[in-house]
């Protein structure tokens, strides 16, 4: 069997660091660690040929030579997956499609295309069950199971069929699940809340493996919520650690945690102890009865504000997700998040406005409610998909102003340095073997042409790059990557104003 794996496109969103890719020489972020994980599942005897759409085309002479195309997709991802599958069909190729879109969306795709075999939830499970219906030579299917797969049996992604030159960074996986209950995410649904980890050694044979391969930089350990088993994680770090001093730190990792790691001075200190450069969490609002409303327990428990000072005292850089159009919020909710996030001086802030997903218990909530608008995209420049509890407008409004404030060059600026000179306990950060060659020169030079040249801010550039090679020259680094990163979120900021604007006026 000939497969050919393809990861749909990207439509541009604020994770796809579009402009930043440009100023570092690189196609896409990150890799579809999904597709090489279903690779790795289906029989070794096959071939594969993997193609990330949002780093080239798929060729004629690719779709000729596959038996098979197989698809996996998130929900932004919406009009290349269907896109690609009705291009599959018309060439007479056989198509299986999986991953979170199809999961959560089955219902309604399967009315409206002509795929063969849907291997929905986790492949460690649904994969036997269609291997066993290709043995039968069935000639449709879907798969499904409500058992959750022990990860410990799952073997390691095929990275070698990656294009590792096209990406910033690399992925890996330590766990599955989520233990809290926020009313919105559909993470819990999809992988349940009892935390499903790997083992240290599983782990470290990976890692192994993306060694070998030659990856030396940033690995994105793409747990929903890395703490989620605090036992577990404690001593994935503690042997982690040592194939980390024994390989010379080759890697800097970052991970999404929930708010709690503050809580865990022993946690934290082991991951900056293995390299973990920062942190994702998802905080959603400073507006206690919003996070009591949306069931968000864990943000409740202390002050959100010392929390984010106490992880960066620890060492570790805090990025930070927040969300508007809770039922119940009062007007100015966007300015009381950008109060907050320039106050506690979090640099990357993902801002969006709520979307209510399939499964989930907002979901099911709005449906009993009658609230659920039909139809209509998913996406971070998308209205809300629900009837709120406040003006639609007025949601809206305090959305485009807020983020348009975020990302204003100055204000960045200045909030970036001030997180930098917040940070404590940098004496066992690694950098010494992380790559600078031509690409990374070449970076360096776009920066300080941009920065230190072109933009208004340029005085403001200089005068912190100063401050921070004072203060601690291993940040330096970590400064020009979020100069670069700025590049893109001003030119996003344009696209969520006009977007927004557009569907307000239409609406």
């Amino acid at each position: 069997m000939r497969v050919l794996l393809i990861l749909p496109r990207f439509p541009k969103s604020f994770w796809t660091y579009d402009k930043t890719m440009q100023l570092i020489g690189k196609k896409s972020g990150l890799p579809p660690l999904g597709l090489i994980t279903v690779a790795a599942l289906l029989p070794q005897d096959w071939e594969f040929k993997l193609v990330d759409r949002n780093i080239r085309e798929i060729t004629e002479a690719e779709w000729e030579w596959a038996d098979m195309a197989m698809l996996s997709a998130m929900v932004v991802q919406k009009k290349d997956f269907l896109a690609q599958a009705k291009a599959a069909k018309q060439r007479g190729k056989k198509v299986a499609v999986g991953g979170p879109y199809a999961t959560s969306f089955y219902p309604d795709i399967m009315h409206n295309t002509d795929i063969d075999y849907w291997v929905l939830d986790e492949g460690e499970m649904t994969i036997p069950t269609f291997l066993a219906a290709l043995e039968r030579d069935e000639s449709k299917g879907v798969f499904r199971s409500t058992e959750k797969p022990d990860v410990t049996q799952t073997p390691i992604p095929r990275y070698d069929l990656l294009e590792l030159d096209a990406y910033a960074d690399m992925s890996i996986q330590f766990s599955r699940g989520c233990p809290f209950l926020c009313e919105f995410c559909d993470i819990i649904t999809l992988y349940g809340r009892k935390p499903r980890t790997k083992t240290p050694e599983q782990m470290l044979r990976e890692l192994d493996c993306l060694y070998e391969l030659g990856w030396r930089g940033n690995v994105f350990m793409v747990d929903d919520n890395f703490i989620g088993n605090k036992r577990n994680v404690k001593q994935f770090l503690e042997v982690l650690k040592g194939w980390m001093e024994a390989k010379k730190y080759p890697f800097v990792f970052y991970t999404e945690a929930s708010v709690d790691l503050a809580r865990h001075p022993d946690l934290m200190s082991a991951m900056v102890e293995c390299n973990f450069d920062f942190v994702f969490i998802g905080l959603e609002t400073p507006d206690e009865a919003s996070l009591a409303q949306i069931k968000k327990s864990q943000n409740l428990k202390e002050p959100l504000s010392e929390s984010i000072t106490t992880i960066k005292n620890a060492g570790i850089q805090v990025m930070a997700g927040f969300i508007i159009g809770f039922d119940g919020e009062q007007a100015g909710a966007g300015k009381r998040i950008v109060q907050f996030i320039e106050d506690t001086a979090i640099p990357i802030a993902m801002f969006t406005l709520l979307q209510a997903l399939p499964n989930t218990a907002l979901w099911d909530r709005l449906h009993k409610e009658q609230r659920l608008m039909p139809g209509g995209d998913i996406n971070q420049t998308s209205l809300i998909n629900f009837v709120p509890t406040r003006p639609s407008t007025e949601i809206a409004d305090e959305y485009v102003e807020a983020f348009w404030q975020l990302y204003e060059p100055k204000q960045y600026l200045q909030r970036t340095y001030r997180h930098f000179m917040q940070m404590g306990n940098l004496k066992h950060r690694h950098l010494e073997s992380m790559p600078f060659g031509w690409g990374e020169f070449k970076l360096l030079l776009r920066v300080l042409w941009l920065h230190g040249v072109v933009h208004q801010t340029r005085w403001d550039f200089w005068r912190y790059l100063y401050k921070i090679a004072r203060f601690n020259g291993n940040l330096i680094p970590d400064y020009f990557v979020l100069c670069a990163a700025m590049e893109h979120f001003v030119d996003f900021r344009q696209m969520v104003r006009e977007q927004i604007t557009t569907q307000l006026k239409n609406a």
